[in-house]
């Protein structure tokens, strides 16, 4: 029986995916795995190499500052280039990336490594994946649906990412408990992430015609209106979403999952196995955290979904550093990963209600970038301060005041805007 379009009901959106989107979940869902999979022990692995905290932030911002230039590049060209093309490329750089990390401790090659390939120090996306699959998916989906199809799509990402944590830190520990040097076991991890990079190629090529912009719109949208990294009509919409969204990005960069795990595991001695559990079990709830999004739109909508559930993790991230003890620690970012992601698939379907059809790679890679480059530049501040136990607390403080910051800008900007479907409504 054919979906019914009107049906926005979870289960439907689920179920009304078709055989291109089933694969951009797949892509996303393998994708996400690598990166949780390689976040947990990534800097463990970089200062087991002999890397100081100074050089290991340097690798960290260089990286992202990479991730952005591959993106400008290849998401503000995807809609005429081909996405499924771009997947595929995008694919193979993070085999590079994985590969060099693994062969080398040379830190001018291992920065350009990170400069050219696509890895993830904080465990969330990077590089031109997500804003090319959000163009995608919005291409086979119904308008109505949309919202609910990216809060599945991060739900898998989030169980994805828990499920790579808690190998990673499962994997770690049973080779170091076999016999292998920590450095060995965590450069596994680092070869089982570029293994993962190759499986993504093979799955991308599989996409169809249908994630690609629809020719009709290709035609109609050659109008002469003079264009900024991809972008007409919806430009000074997303220039001004992407200077707030690289706010809270600045923000989340003090405190990013492989600066937690590197946290817990100075302050408390936490062990590998023990970090794996702890961000497997923050992500299932940021998975949870994310389908309740779309019930939650569909009521108040998108924007103040955005805020008024980011608002409480924010301060509940401020109060991490705070707790005497690991459980009183762990129960408060447990509760904050409960309610941090619900911004996520609001603020992702947001951008893509507000732009028009041949924008929206460009859009999200636009937004996707100014959230990059906020990223990539608070880790080598906050490398440096969780190393030492008198300025430990400060990158939380940090990012939990500008994230309410973000916040209430965004609420202020944009609660006027309205996409179509709820002014409809």
């Amino acid at each position: 029986m054919t979906p019914d379009p009107t049906d926005t009901s979870l289960i439907a959106s689920l179920r009304g995916l078709g055989t291109d989107g089933r694969t951009l979940f797949a892509l996303r869902t393998l994708r996400m795995f690598g990166y949780g999979f390689l976040a947990v022990v990534l800097v463990l692995y970089l200062d087991a190499i002999g890397l100081d905290p100074v050089a290991i932030g340097a690798v960290l911002t260089l990286t992202l500052v990479g991730d952005t230039v591959v993106s400008l590049f290849l998401t503000t060209h995807a809609d005429r280039f081909g996405r499924r093309r771009v997947l595929v490329l995008s694919s193979l750089l993070v085999v590079v990336a994985g590969l060099i990390f693994a062969i080398t401790d040379w830190l001018p090659v291992l920065i350009l490594a990170g400069i050219v390939g696509v890895i993830s120090p904080t465990g969330n996306e990077v590089g031109p994946f997500l804003a090319v699959e959000q163009a995608s998916l919005t291409e086979v989906v119904p308008g109505r649906r949309r919202t609910a199809t990216f809060a599945w799509y991060n739900l898998v990402g989030s169980v994805a990412t828990a499920t790579g944590a808690l190998a990673a830190g499962l994997l770690g520990q049973a080779l170091i408990a076999a016999g292998w040097r920590e450095v060995d076991a965590y450069r596994a991890v680092v070869v089982g992430y570029a293994a993962i990079g190759l499986f993504m190629a093979v799955l991308a090529m599989r996409l169809g015609g249908g994630i690609e912009v629809p020719p009709a719109v290709a035609v109609t949208t050659g109008d002469g209106i003079t264009r900024l990294l991809g972008l007409g009509r919806s430009r000074s919409v997303i220039l001004r979403l992407s200077a707030l969204f690289s706010i809270d990005a600045f923000a989340g960069g003090f405190v990013p999952l492989s600066l937690l795990a590197y946290w817990f595991s100075l302050r408390f001695g936490v062990s590998p196995g023990a970090l794996g559990a702890i961000f497997f079990a923050a992500n299932i709830l940021a998975a949870i955290s994310a389908l309740s999004a779309a019930r939650i739109a569909a009521r108040i909508g998108l924007i103040e979904t955005m805020v008024f559930t980011h608002l409480p993790s924010n301060v509940l991230l401020i109060l991490v550093p705070l707790m005497p003890t690991l459980p009183l620690a762990v129960a408060v970012l447990l509760a904050r990963f409960a309610l941090s992601q619900m911004d996520v698939p609001t603020r992702q379907s947001y951008v893509m209600a507000v732009v028009q059809p041949d924008e929206r790679s460009a859009a999200a890679g636009v937004t996707g970038i100014a959230r990059t480059v906020g990223a990539a530049i608070s880790p080598s501040f906050s490398s440096v301060l969780v190393a030492s136990a008198a300025t430990a607390a400060l990158p939380f403080f940090l990012a939990g005041g500008l994230k309410i910051v973000y916040d209430l800008l965004i609420y202020r900007d944009f609660r006027a805007i309205r996409p179509a479907e709820e002014a409809a409504g």
